[in-house]
C-alpha cells in the first residue's frame, strides 16, 4: 500500500491558500480516482482506495502545517510501511515560480515546516516528495503572510495547471515509478511541454 500525503491547513479560511497546494493535490486525486473518504484516523483526514492499480491511503493532515509528522508517523508505523518505497508528499515550495513542480526521492526539507516536521517524526529523509511551485516571498511580506496568501488570478492560472500536473505525476509514480515521473514533470519549459501533451522546444 502507498501512502499518498498532501500537506496543508485545515479549514475553509485556508482553502487555496499557498501553502495548501498538497491538499489541492489529494482533492483532485479523489475526485478523479472516486476514492472514498473514511473519516478522521491518524490525526487526518483520509480516504482509502485504488490508483493505477494500486492499493492508496490519501491523508490530508489536521494538525496543521507545522506538525504534518504527528499523521504520518501514526499511518507509517501503524500499516508498517517502508517510507523510501511507500510515501508520497506533496507540498507547496516558495523557491519554486509558480506552476512549476519538483519531484525528489529524498533530500531535506527546503525551510518546508511541514516536511521538516514528517522527517524529524519518520527519523529518515528517505521518502518520495512532489513539490509545487508558489513563487517567492516578496520584498517586505512576512513569511508567514506570504504562504497563507491567494494566488492572483493570473497566478492562479498557472497553479491551477501545475496542481493537475502534480496529480499526473503521483499517477505515474505508481504506474511506473518515481524516476519516470521524476523524468517526465520534474519542472523545465520543455517538462512542462512534454506532460501537458506539447510539443517540447
Amino acid at each position: 500500500m502507498y501512502l499518498i500525503v498532501g500537506l496543508g491547513n485545515p479549514g475553509p479560511k485556508y482553502d487555496k491558500t499557498r501553502h495548501n497546494m498538497g491538499f489541492e493535490v489529494i482533492d483532485r486525486l479523489i475526485e478523479e480516482h472516486h476514492i472514498p473518504q473514511s473519516g478522521t484516523k491518524f490525526h487526518a483526514m483520509i480516504g482509502n482506495g485504488a490508483i493505477e492499480g494500486r492499493k492508496v491511503l490519501l491523508m490530508k493532515p489536521l494538525t496543521y502545517m507545522n506538525l504534518s509528522g504527528t499523521a504520518v508517523a501514526e499511518a507509517v508505523h501503524y500499516y508498517k510501511l517502508d517510507p523510501a518505497n511507500d510515501l508520497i508528499v506533496i507540498s507547496d515550495d516558495i523557491d519554486l515560480e509558480v506552476g512549476r513542480l519538483r519531484i525528489r526521492k529524498q533530500g531535506s526539507a527546503g525551510g518546508q515546516k511541514g516536511l521538516q516536521h514528517i522527517i524529524k517524526c519518520l527519523g529518515t529523509d528517505q521518502f518520495t516528495r512532489i513539490r509545487v511551485g508558489t513563487g517567492a516571498k516578496p520584498e517586505g511580506w512576512e513569511l508567514a503572510d506570504w504562504v497563507l496568501s491567494r494566488f492572483s488570478e493570473e497566478e492562479w492560472k498557472s497553479a491551477d495547471l501545475a496542481l493537475d500536473r502534480a496529480v499526473k505525476a503521483v499517477e505515474c509514480s505508481l504506474r511506473e515509478g518515481v524516476d519516470a515521473a521524476m523524468n517526465a514533470y520534474n519542472s523545465s519549459k520543455k517538462a512542462e511541454r512534454r506532460s501537458s501533451g506539447g510539443e517540447a522546444t
